[in-house]
């Protein structure tokens, strides 16, 4: 189940898991945001809490410390692994989540791209001397169709597609093909959608509300567990606003806005990379949930 975030996966995919349980299938959810993987990061992610998942089983969620780098490579094993031990015991797996990269990684027959690190401290090095938008206009040069689809600001994954492009190889925008082959093929893709001035509106509310939540409180929880020497965990929407907030670097009424503008951007990217897919099927709420089971 995939869409852009705020189109209400999370609530959807405990409406079908527990509708399908009431018939005898005791379907399991399966986390595929990159974010929600780690502990402590709830107010900004929209996690949903223990008491709110419905005793469903979910698996991925609160496996990461905020210190750590999320890398696709080391989550794909892991969810294929759920995948298959709900499968096992006679289950559906519902995958929840707008990472199209990490959806990716699970549904299709999907390769990573070659690594090369000194390649890679080379233009580390050039992001820290120049900064992400000297960096973002090479790939930009170099391969337009993903430099669309990176956050110009993203000095990491700019750096990770460049590194890729040095070596011949394919960048994830371009490593999902024309017509990808299903890793498991009894798979069925659901995508959510919400018209776009729905969306805006409802996700500038989220960002305000989480403000109001006690986002601020839970990132300064979050700097003593390291979060400031996280390399990914640092720049997620809302959590460097945050930070840079707690450092006095931006207002609050900064912090909010540059989130709010950052969402809706992501959100955009999210609706992009999903329409790509192939056989997806869109919904949008209200959403019978029987239907999506008959």
């Amino acid at each position: 189940m995939v869409g852009a975030t705020g189109t209400g996966k999370s609530e959807l995919a405990l409406d079908l898991a527990e509708r399908l349980r009431a018939r005898g299938n005791p379907a399991e959810i399966v986390n595929a945001d990159a974010m929600q993987l780690y502990r402590g990061m709830d107010i900004g992610t929209a996690k949903l809490a223990v008491a709110e998942r419905r005793g469903i089983p979910h698996h991925l969620f609160d496996v990461r410390e905020v210190a750590d780098e999320a890398a696709v490579a080391w989550y794909q094993p892991r969810a294929r692994e759920s995948i298959a031990a709900i499968h096992a015991h006679g289950g559906d797996a519902i995958l929840v989540g707008g990472s199209g990269l990490y959806v990716s990684s699970v549904i299709f027959d999907f390769r990573f791209p070659p690594r090369d690190a000194a390649v890679r401290a080379r233009l580390e090095a050039e992001l820290d001397a120049h900064g992400a938008g000297a960096v973002f206009e090479q790939l930009r040069a170099r391969d337009p169709e993903t430099a669309a689809r990176i956050d110009p600001k993203n000095g990491r994954r700019i750096v990770r597609a460049l590194e890729v492009i040095e070596q011949g190889g394919a960048t994830h925008g371009a490593a999902l093909p024309e017509k990808p082959e299903l890793w498991h093929p009894a798979t069925r893709i659901i995508g959510l959608h919400t018209p776009r001035e729905q969306l805006v509106e409802r996700l500038d509310r989220r960002v305000e509300r989480m403000w109001q939540d006690g986002m601020l409180e839970e990132v300064d929880r979050l700097r003593a567990d390291g979060i400031e020497r996280g390399v990914t965990a640092s720049r997620a929407i809302g959590y460097a606003q945050a930070l840079a907030q707690l450092g006095g670097e931006l207002t609050q009424h900064e912090a909010i806005a540059e989130t709010q503008a950052l969402t809706r951007r992501y959100a955009r990217r999210q609706v992009s990379w999903f329409k790509r897919y192939p056989d997806i099927e869109w919904a949008e709420h209200p959403v019978d949930v029987d239907s999506l089971i008959d």
